[in-house]
């Protein structure tokens, strides 16, 4: 394929939390790349999955929720949400079409520069007549060059959204090999991955305010990885919360993470986690380094 019938361009895929995104991300590449979960404020920092569609690379970077931050963390995901929005080609807007539209997400897009495709998700849960009259009003405040109805986690939709992006990305070579999928690094998918486990296994008893850090990473000459993580809680109630009775809910947490990271990485992995009281942890800056947000004041 000669570099002149190549495209490639940035999408920048907001929303309010638990819209979709991450799951629609994944569905776009075609395999997961972002942490999925029934919690909303899941996804922190921007991450990107590489879709590709015929010639043409799409580079979906997949961004925090946008709601009303109260704390540090907060701001620095809302921040990263509306930076990732900036710096794309197209800003691709998810909504809940079964829940109530956020004004903080309709108000932050009224004086954007960028061109904008709607996708309203998870039509399956939503009357014919309501989804019409949602995007009837939508299309009026907003604007759209486009107007999608998708269920991402049905899959309905998802490939006339990926044509219609691929048609309006920029010509240019690709900016990433054909076989990646993501920028993440494989400590940062590694963290996720168990802090995917952590939110999925403890949504109803432990506030989202967690925190999971790769420690040591080692390859052994076997061929497989010991990877060493710590898991990051407000207070020792939280603790015992992690670890339950007897070890058993940090045993569950670590076997099926265990899996995940190994089937990433295509080969055995040695999971070893424990779990620190930090009632400060998100004010560490070395943290956020490390999730990939930027420090908020």
């Amino acid at each position: 394929m000669s570099e002149a019938a190549k495209k490639a361009g940035f999408v920048a895929v907001i929303g309010a939390p638990n819209a979709g995104k991450s799951t629609l991300v994944n569905a776009l590449v075609g395999q997961k790349v972002a942490i999925v979960s029934p919690k909303a404020q899941t996804t922190r920092a921007r991450l990107m999955g590489i879709a590709i569609e015929g010639a043409t690379q799409i580079l979906l970077v997949d961004t925090p929720g946008i709601f009303e931050p109260k704390r540090r963390l907060d701001r620095a995901m809302v921040a990263a949400a509306w930076t990732g929005a900036q710096d794309a080609d197209l800003i691709l807007l998810v909504i809940d079409a079964s829940e109530r539209v956020r004004d903080e997400v309709l108000e932050g897009l009224d004086e954007r520069s960028h061109p904008l495709f709607l996708a309203l998700n998870k039509i399956d849960l939503v009357k014919k007549d309501s989804l019409l009259e949602l995007s009837a009003r939508l299309t009026e405040r907003l604007n759209p060059e486009k107007v999608f109805m998708i269920s991402a986690s049905h899959g309905d939709g998802v490939a006339d959204l990926k044509r219609s992006l691929a048609e309006f990305m920029p010509e240019g070579p690709w900016l990433y090999p054909e076989d990646e999928v993501s920028d993440a690094t494989d400590r940062m998918i590694a963290a996720e991955l168990t802090r995917e486990q952590v939110v999925n296994q403890l949504y109803q008893e432990l506030p989202y305010a967690t925190a999971v850090v790769t420690e040591t990473w080692q390859d052994r000459p076997d061929g497989s990885t010991e990877i060493r993580q710590q898991i990051l809680v407000d207070r020792d109630s939280q603790k015992a919360i992690v670890i339950g009775k007897g070890g058993q809910r940090l045993k569950a947490i670590g076997a099926v993470a265990r899996a995940q990271i190994a089937q990433h990485l295509g080969r055995p992995v040695h999971l070893f986690l424990h779990v620190k009281v930090n009632p400060r942890w998100d004010e560490d800056r070395g943290l956020y380094r490390d999730i990939g947000l930027e420090w908020a004041d």
